[in-house]
């Protein structure tokens, strides 16, 4: 099982997003210590158990100048690893200005 990172956006629901990664609300709420279901907030990281990645979901983000992978990681939430192996990076210490990279 994988892990995926999502962060709330207004309007999100648990039921949406479970729906959206082919999982339960159940799921989710145990995996992130979520006592009510109902209560989300805007920018919260959730981590989403999922069996397999969708292609199609998540965020992107265009490198700048004077980003580096640990910047961009830790202002999403994810580990820098999981930007590697998204992203299919083979030589992670070169990101440029103008790269689009996938964020989950």
């Amino acid at each position: 099982m994988e892990t995926v990172i999502y962060i709330v956006k207004k309007g999100d629901t648990l039921y949406n997003i479970a729906k959206m990664y082919d999982t339960t609300v159940n799921a989710i709420a145990r995996y992130n210590g979520i006592i009510d279901p109902d209560v989300l907030s805007v920018n919260q990281v959730l981590r989403i158990p999922v069996t397999t990645v969708p292609e199609d979901k998540g965020d992107e983000y265009t490198v700048k100048s004077g980003d580096t992978l640990y910047k961009i990681a830790r202002n999403y939430g994810v580990s820098v690893s999981d930007l590697i192996n998204l992203n299919k990076l083979t030589t992670p210490d070169l990101i440029y200005p103008g790269q689009v990279l996938k964020i989950y």
